[in-house]
């Protein structure tokens, strides 16, 4: 037992999801029973904290083998030094070396579906392993909506508008029609579909990201549009003056509650929106997430988390990992996560399982998502943006549109003020990735 070769996992933990370093770590447990030799520690850190506690790691020696990265900080992964200053990361797929199957356990990297391939390659190469992923989907009261004569679901945001307000005409419909959260992915996703980007360097993949776009047209379209159904009455806000936090469970409590005919959040809450609506007596609808008409449809993005490798390993340790990393997207443990989470199953073997066993038949609301990010046309804005210290880019943007909903202030000179703020925290990524500042966050705003 004391000789077998350790696997050191980092795994994020999301208070919202506490189950799910728990699940990790039986199926580290089911790995361990099939490969007797190898023992996976996995180890759970707050999923804000896992870029800043891998770098200290790294820097005392201690880097863990694999680290479970959320998408807004893949550059930090990128960026993360050992004390000689080499990347502490390997690409996956150099790792792989074109074999088709570690430790007995098939290579499954190139069955990774495009949209969440695509959005870990760089340089030619995949170099995470995305296990699970997920992309914002519109929620529809199709019981309400069937009251006020609207028999076809809206699929761009005049569409949205015009239904909006049929449902608020009601004589007993609710005060407001839609919600969301004030939070940054609704942002990329939004500024991804009208096909822009929001930074420099085609999204910071042809290079460094070194300007933000936080004040483009894309962007503005959508604040305007969104500030627009807010002024009308249609759009339901859920953060005050004194409290801009993310309210994710109030907008699910004013669908669930019938006081707005439409949500949007993440495709991981397809159950639990199916569920609210059997519980309140109405019938519940997945639907792709709402786009400008009035510009060509580039796709949606994706969020979720991927697997990061160390570089340096020997051979039999990162065959270790990489076999892990192989079985974490077997078909079946696929399958069953997808099952379990609401993630989407990142492979075409899990999906093609599901559709046998009629899942998808049985859960419709589940095929959503597939569909909406196999519409991805693989450009650089629908793949994703690549940028330094995201978490607090996405909080520039969400402090201007807090500012514009509730005071009343014009987008454009708010986001021209934001995109300052974002261009501030990016240039001080930039240069403490290069060495020249501490490295840490600063505050702006």
């Amino acid at each position: 037992m004391s000789n077998r070769i350790v696997i050191d996992v980092v795994v994020p933990h999301y208070p919202f999801m506490p189950y799910f370093l728990d699940r990790t770590r039986e199926l580290a447990e089911k790995f361990m029973a099939g490969h007797p030799d190898y023992r996976i520690r996995v180890t759970g850190e707050d999923w804000l904290s896992v870029p800043q506690a891998v770098h200290d790691a790294a820097q005392q020696g201690n880097a863990p083998t694999v680290v479970q990265y959320f998408y807004t900080s893949a550059q930090e992964a990128r960026d993360t030094r050992r004390p000689d200053g080499s990347p502490l990361f390997t690409s996956v797929e150099r790792a792989i070396a074109g074999r088709t199957e570690i430790l007995g356990e098939p290579v499954v990297l190139g069955d990774i579906a495009p949209a969440a391939r695509q959005y870990y390659t760089y340089d030619g190469e995949v170099v995470a392993m995305p296990p699970l992923t997920s992309t914002t989907l519109l929620y529809a009261n199709t019981t309400l909506l069937n009251r006020a004569k609207i028999t076809e679901l809206p699929q761009t945001w005049a569409g949205i508008e015009a239904a909006c307000r049929a449902v608020t005409a009601l004589p007993d419909g609710p005060a407001h029609a839609i919600t969301w959260p004030n939070h940054g992915w609704l942002f990329q996703q939004s500024v991804a579909q009208q096909g822009a980007l929001l930074a420099d360097h085609d999204n910071g993949r042809s290079g460094r990201a070194e300007k933000v776009y936080l004040d483009s047209d894309a962007m503005l379209a959508y604040v305007q549009w969104w500030r627009r159904l807010h002024r009308a009455g249609l759009y339901r806000y859920h953060a005050s003056r004194v409290n801009t936090e993310v309210d994710w469970d109030a907008n699910f409590r004013a669908f669930a509650e019938q006081k707005v005919a439409f949500t949007l959040t993440t495709s991981v809450e397809a159950a639990r929106m199916a569920r609210a609506g059997r519980d309140g007596g109405f019938v519940v609808q997945a639907c792709r997430m709402p786009y400008n008409e009035q510009v060509p449809y580039a796709g949606n993005v994706i969020g979720g988390d991927a697997l990061w490798l160390a570089d340096g390993l020997d051979p039999d340790t990162r065959d270790g990992a990489l076999a892990f990393m192989q079985y974490l997207n077997t078909p079946r443990t696929a399958a069953d996560r997808h099952r379990e989470t609401g993630f989407i199953p990142v492979t075409s073997a899990a999906i093609e399982l599901l559709e046998r066993e009629g899942w998808f038949q049985q859960n419709p609301h589940f095929r959503t998502a597939l569909d909406q990010l196999a519409a991805n046309d693989g450009s650089p804005a629908a793949r994703g943006a690549l940028l330094g210290d995201f978490a607090g880019i996405q909080d520039a943007m969400t402090r201007a549109m807090h500012d514009v909903l509730v005071s009343d202030v014009a987008p454009r000179a708010r986001f021209a003020q934001a995109n300052a703020e974002a261009q501030q925290l990016l240039d001080h990524y930039n240069a403490a990735s290069r060495g020249l500042r501490p490295r840490g966050p600063i505050r702006v705003g």
